[in-house]
Order: C-alpha cells, then structure tokens, then sequence
C-alpha cells in the first residue's frame, strides 16, 4: 500500500484503537466516522476512550459525506474516520480538505479495502495511519484473526509498536498503558503467502463486479463506481423489497446477506454517545443486499445470479 511501516495487530478493530490512542486522541475528544459500517469501527473509538460522532453517508457512495463531517466538526473534535466501505474508497480528496481546514487527523478504515485507490493513490496512504483486517472473509485473509496498522510516521509506528506489546519500551518496561495485541505467527505465515495471491484476486472481483453490473445495470439500483480504485469486497445492490428479495433468492438456492441491516448509532451500545440521526444511512439500510462475489466464483454463476434478480424484479 506504500506505507513505511506495517505494524501487525490482532484483529483490524485493534489496528484502529491502537492508531487513535498512538495519535494521543482519548477521552474528552470526538472523533467523526460513517454510521454505515461494521459496528467495530466505532467500537474502536469508544475502546480509546474517545466519543464516536456519527455524520451521514454519501447516497452514492455509501462512504462518509464530506459536507456532513464538516458539519458536524466541534471544539472537541480531534480526527476523522472515514470507511472504505464494501472496497469502495471514500472522498479522501474532500475529507482530507475538511481535515486540513480544522486541523483534524485522519484515520483510515481500510479493513475492506486492500488494493483500492482513490483517484490513483492507495487508500491509507492520506491520513496519518490506516487499519487492516485480515479476518477469514476479507479480500486478504488469515484462518483466523488478525490486522494491521500502516503509517508513515516513524514516531507513530514505534508508539503503535508499544502499545500493541503492553506499553512496553523494552522488555518488563511497561511506561505506558498498553494491550496485548500481535499479530499470530501462523497467521502472518499464511497471509504472507496469500499476498502474492491478491492482485489477481482483486482482479477477478472487479471481473465478476463488471457482468454484475452489466446484467443488472437498469433493473435494480446499484451504487456506482464513483472510482476504479474500487476493489469489491462485497457487491451490494439496494433493493425497496430487499427482505423478500433475498427470500425469493434463497428459494433459488443463491445465498445473499445484509451488510448492514442497523445503522451503527442505532445500536444500543452507542447510544451513551447521544448520537444524531443519520436518514441517509437509515433508508440505506433498509435497502442494501450483498449478492455472491469471491474470487473462486464462475461468470456463469453471476449471471444464474443476475437472472434470479431481473426475474424477482419482473
């Protein structure tokens, strides 16, 4: 991704926690990120003792919207933390101006994002760090858990170092609160063989993401590439029927999920952070579908897929 420094973790939610905590953000600050999300990236500010601020999605691009961040900037604000969700790149461009204008840090959530770019440039490569997941489903996968955090900074990435190892600066040296978070070393051992495996995955999702859009283009809505660095960890469509859409496909023997059917500041477990409403992001989750799409998949089955679509459709 053209990092300087890759500190592996033990999950992706660790690489965002340690990255906020390593950039001195903690309690008393607000940090701005997408309502529409794994709840885990939220859950990562709240484990740094930060506030999750919730400000709404783009419709099109499903990612954090720069003019709702802006808005939603206070006092108390210390970063953004834009998602690039479904492997879809956020408007870094946009963010990285509204950062810039407020003196905000950026941290990326690229857990779905490896190989993207956003108009050329790697994601990650914007903000002061960025988190990777490497949990089984990602288009980079471990047999279990595991992530990473990539920086530039050289400072941030020895903090990270010692956080993820118990604030240790050397052994039984602890000078700061820190967590016990590696990355396990047979899951590094797996993954560093299956990273010569991800261009070519990343390829045929993009493949498999194009017949999609060309069956389906018309027939349901499909949020557009709003960028070819687009790497398609899921295929999502938006569907006013969608729970009886993904029905009619299981009836069809075709597997569908929903990612995700709660925006994440209405989850219970955020509602001390006195969230604000998000509509975007809560029609946008009464809509979204998630149809197959990995690597090992056949044309033929994206388009026995697609077919299964325009007949619900009809």
């Amino acid at each position: 991704m053209g990092a300087g420094h890759a500190v592996g973790v033990g999950t992706g939610t660790d690489a965002l926690t340690i990255a906020i905590r390593a950039l001195g953000i903690g309690p008393g600050d607000e940090v701005i990120t997408s309502p529409l999300s794994a709840a885990y990236t939220a859950l990562a500010i709240l484990a740094a003792g930060a506030r999750p601020v919730f400000a709404d999605i783009d419709p099109e691009r499903l990612t954090l919207d720069p003019a709702a961040a802006a808005a939603a900037v206070t006092s108390r604000t210390a970063a953004l933390l834009p998602v690039h969700l479904y492997g879809q790149p956020a408007h870094m461009t946009a963010l990285l101006a509204v950062a810039r204008r407020h003196g905000l840090a950026v941290v990326e959530d690229c857990c779905q994002a490896h190989l993207a770019t956003c108009e050329g440039r790697p994601v990650g490569s914007f903000g002061a760090a960025a988190a990777y997941s490497f949990y089984p489903t990602k288009n980079l996968g471990a047999l279990g858990d595991g992530g990473a955090l990539t920086t530039d900074d050289s400072a941030l990435a020895a903090r990270a170092r010692r956080l993820r190892n118990g604030g240790q600066a050397e052994r039984y040296h602890h000078v700061e609160p820190g967590v016990n978070s590696r990355l396990d070393e047979m899951q590094a051992a797996i993954l560093r063989e299956r990273l010569r495996l991800l261009a070519g995955w990343t390829s045929r999702r993009r493949e498999l993401a194009a017949i999609y859009r060309a069956a389906l283009g018309g027939v349901v809505t499909l949020p557009p590439e709003m960028d070819p660095g687009h790497v398609y960890h899921l295929f999502v469509m938006r569907c006013a029927s969608r729970d009886a859409l993904g029905q009619h496909l299981s009836r069809s023997g075709i597997g569908s999920l929903v990612h995700y059917p709660v925006p994440i500041p209405k989850q219970p477990a955020f509602a001390a952070a006195d969230p604000a409403p998000c509509p975007v992001a809560e029609q946008v989750c009464d809509e979204v579908l998630s149809l197959p799409l990995y690597p090992q998949l056949a044309p033929d089955d994206v388009e026995r897929v697609a077919a299964s679509v325009r007949a619900f459709a009809n």
